[in-house]
């Protein structure tokens, strides 16, 4: 009889559980048994890993097998347990030392051949590992860039099955034959996985170079409130006749925005990483992700979900970037709907019956809407002929709480024929408009040091009332409006801190009434007379 054990993980939203392989070995009758709520994927390890087994030169027990997989309680799912699955049978078999493998966490999908694949997740199984008090890891040769992001855990990258063996018994490792020049690798096939994410909404050949504002002609108030939902924080609807530039805009909003810290960086890969969406040779996203899902997605695609433990969902893949929704009103108004709670709390909790995840998602939201569904409407010597009920049908898609959420509200329109073929060597670029940003972050994050809050969009409207009074006067014409009606409590605090990002954007050590006013602007989108002005000049 022979036994030996070792470890894997398996992923719970974002999160991942470190679960013991164990396997068992007694006389009897030659079997396989998987225990431990393994799903489908993972019930076919065992002719997987049984025909990489023999593949890679050792014997397969012809005794009775069983392999546990505890906790027993935890669902298990997907094919990253099968390198620990035959580390812990050849563990069994004593064809390695189980004193070798009782400490490592392993985790790979094995071929027939016995080369190691790669499986998504790695970062969060290793960040769970490391939690856990692991400190040694072995994972496909391809993810070992991955893995290595977490500080603290040795790892090691193995091609097959062969490779693993041989270090494990203090053998030679063998070579493995190098691919013909040009010929794609096929193991580079788990590291992404087709249909399961979103694409960034930008051109492939434009992913290395990012769109600078500085393409961007006239447009002047819809360029300064792109800074100012950039250096607060804030959500942003851009509305206006097709053709103006709101997509345009927007696709510029993730270069303006602060690269991320060390620790936002994790999160974004991890949430990447399950989704299958990481690419080769690029194990960390230090940029703000963009997300740009069409206006037919469902629910679940939005928010999460799938058959199932859920999946992250576009507000989770735009986490600490920007999730854009161009053409918004034709969006199903529950699958807008279902943004409301992720925009207040940050996170998105979904509960299926195979057990309940939280999600991140932490994004700035843009809006694209036309005014009606000709788009024509306003537009003069083009006149819209879209009757009044339908104009407003149409409007009224985007509910009232939703749009309660948004912090600006920008009307962008046509430019005229001289502002195009204008000279842009004027038009600020995204690097100057990215470095005014930074500044004014740094300003907030300087008020909030002592704070959990790193942008003004974040700050209660409580704390903001309470403790950073503004100048006298200020609210005057902010109470007004919200004495009438045209403005919400909820409305009030957003624009309290719009008037904060302006300030900081300014330079100034606090809000004024002509911030109120031009923030009360951009929240309502009624012109006041308030000039827009940033950092930049009025």
């Amino acid at each position: 009889m022979g036994f030996a054990r070792t470890c894997s993980v398996t992923l719970l939203g974002i999160d991942a559980v470190v679960v013991e392989v164990q396997a068992d070995l007694e006389p009897g009758v030659a079997a396989f048994a998987l225990v431990g709520l393994p799903d489908k994927s993972l019930v076919e390890s065992r002719d997987r890993v049984r025909a990489a087994v023999v593949n890679s030169g050792a014997e397969w027990p012809q005794k009775k097998l069983t392999v546990g997989l505890s906790p027993a309680s935890v669902p298990k799912s997907g094919s990253g347990f099968d390198l620990a699955v035959a580390c812990a049978v050849l563990g069994a078999t004593e064809r390695i030392d189980p004193a070798a493998v009782a400490d490592l966490v392993m985790i790979g999908e094995l071929g027939l051949d016995g080369r190691v694949r790669p499986v998504r997740g790695i970062l969060p199984g290793v960040l769970a590992a490391a939690d856990a008090g692991y400190r040694h890891v072995v994972v496909p040769e391809s993810s070992a860039a991955e893995a290595a992001l977490v500080p603290g855990m040795s790892v090691l990258g193995v091609r097959s099955l062969r490779q693993l063996v041989a270090v494990l018994a203090g053998e030679t490792v063998p070579e493995e034959e190098p691919l013909a020049p040009g010929r794609p690798d096929p193991l580079l096939a788990g590291l992404s996985m087709p249909g399961a994410g979103f694409g960034t909404g930008v051109a492939p050949g434009l992913r290395d170079r990012q769109p600078d504002l500085e393409d961007v002609a006239g447009q002047h108030t819809a360029r300064r409130a792109l800074e100012v939902a950039a250096a607060g924080g804030h959500h942003l609807l851009l509305h206006g006749p097709p053709g103006a530039g709101k997509t345009m805009l927007a696709e510029r909003l993730p270069g303006i925005l602060p690269p991320l810290t060390r620790p936002e960086s994790l999160e974004v890969t991890a949430v990447h990483s399950v989704a299958g969406m990481l690419p080769p040779g690029r194990p960390l996203v230090e940029s703000p992700p963009y997300c740009a899902p069409h206006h037919s997605a469902t629910m679940q695609s939005l928010v999460g979900g799938g058959a199932g433990l859920p999946r992250p969902g576009a507000v989770s893949l735009a986490h600490r970037g920007v999730l854009f929704l161009d053409e918004a009103p034709e969006f199903h108004a529950q699958v807008l709907d279902s943004l409301r709670q992720p925009l207040e709390s940050g996170y998105v909790v979904i509960a299926r019956s195979a057990g309940v995840v939280r999600l991140p998602a932490k994004f700035l939201m843009v809006l694209a809407a036309n005014p009606c569904p000709c788009g024509r409407s306003g537009l003069v010597g083009d006149p819209c002929e879209c009757p009044p009920a339908m104009v407003r049908r149409y409007q009224a898609r985007i509910s009232g709480p939703l749009l309660d959420r948004v912090d600006l509200h920008v009307r962008v329109d046509p430019i005229g024929r001289a502002e195009l073929h204008l000279d842009r060597a004027d038009n600020e670029s995204t690097s100057v408009v990215a470095a005014r940003v930074r500044e004014a972050r740094e300003r907030a994050l300087a008020r909030y040091r002592d704070e959990p809050w790193h942008c003004n969009s974040e700050v209660p409207g409580h704390e903001l009332r309470t403790r950073w009074p503004l100048a006298p006067g200020a609210l005057d014409a902010v109470a007004r409006d919200l004495e009438r009606g045209l403005l919400t409590a909820r409305g009030l605090d957003r624009v309290l801190r719009v008037a904060w990002t302006l300030a900081d954007l300014a330079g100034h050590d606090r809000p004024d009434a002509a911030a109120l006013a031009l923030a009360l602007e951009l929240r309502t989108g009624v012109r006041r007379g308030a000039a827009l002005t940033t950092g930049a000049s009025a």
